[in-house]
């Protein structure tokens, strides 16, 4: 791999400080380190530029990099990983978050980064979900993929909400909820997770629904195909509209008489892995169960 992508809060002293060692451990082993472009000032004013460092905008970055390192948490795993996935670059995460549960490295194991160079990794494959969310009349009003889940709620307003959710064209439920979560199985162990729903492992093929807070001693989180087809109908008539979030970054709103139609997108996001372990021992690792 000749060009990878350094991917991380330039703005933060000990990220950027972090950022700089990995850049020190592959410099002489890649001919291009691509840097987002709004970072290059911070970098240039701590006098820590090196010509190998290329800066572009972000998207152009994830056309033409082979790899792309992230320090972050999940959360910056969780944007990265989605932005890389059409273009099928793999992602490879050091933590510098709380929990790192989608992150491979810690600070202290950076030796093992030399595994990228002698092909000591495995690629990890993760399904995602599309979402499209279509009006009342037919018109198709937003598209977006996610990796770990996407949420339909009342947004910062803690007020239950009705939805009704729909395999294909059978109705499988109305709820009445704080929300529902739609995940996949590597977001069963995020928000789903929290909100009651199943540990699945990642290599299942399947799709989580868990509610949050049913008003109902009955409502139990489903697991469906990854052949299905959901949608979750805004049938919601006190609340002038939802709020759809995808792997908690991206939001759009959601009218009454809105369907979101919730299906197994055709890409899938690429981690590296450079260490052995098992998903029992992650999770056991990172104190989930």
């Amino acid at each position: 791999m000749k060009t990878i992508a350094l991917i991380t809060n330039y703005n933060i002293s000990e990220k950027l400080q972090a950022a700089m060692l990995v850049a020190e451990k592959i410099g002489d082993r890649v001919e291009r380190i691509l840097i987002p472009q709004n970072y290059k000032e911070r970098i240039i004013r701590n006098h820590l530029h090196a010509p190998i460092f290329t800066y572009k905008p972000i998207e152009e970055i994830y056309n033409e990099a082979e790899l792309a390192i992230v320090i972050g948490g999940d959360g910056s795993m969780l944007d990265n990983a989605r932005r890389a996935a059409p273009s099928g670059i793999p992602v490879l995460g050091i933590n510098m978050g709380r929990v790192g549960y989608m992150t491979e490295l810690e600070m202290d194991e950076l030796d093992l980064i030399d595994r990228i160079f002698s092909g000591e990794y495995v690629l990890d494959e993760r399904a995602m979900l599309n979402i499209t969310v279509v009006s009342s009349k037919g018109q198709v009003k937003f598209k977006a993929d996610a990796l770990n889940e996407a949420v339909i709620a009342n947004g910062t307003t803690a007020r239950i909400v009705d939805l009704e959710l729909s395999d294909k064209d059978e109705l499988v439920n109305t709820y009445r909820a704080d929300g529902l979560v739609v995940a996949t199985p590597t977001g069963s162990t995020a928000y789903s997770l929290s909100a009651g729903g199943p540990i699945v492992a990642p290599e299942l093929s399947c799709i989580c629904v868990t509610p949050v807070c049913p008003h109902s001693l009955f409502a139990r989180p489903l697991i469906f195909p990854d052949t299905a087809t959901l949608k979750i109908k805004n049938v919601c008539v006190r609340e002038k509209m939802l709020h759809l979030t995808i792997d908690g970054r991206v939001n759009f709103e959601m009218y009454h008489g809105d369907v979101a139609l919730i299906t197994k997108s055709p890409i899938k996001a690429k981690l590296l892995r450079l260490k052995d372990g098992s998903f029992c021992s992650k999770i056991r690792l990172k104190k989930l169960l």
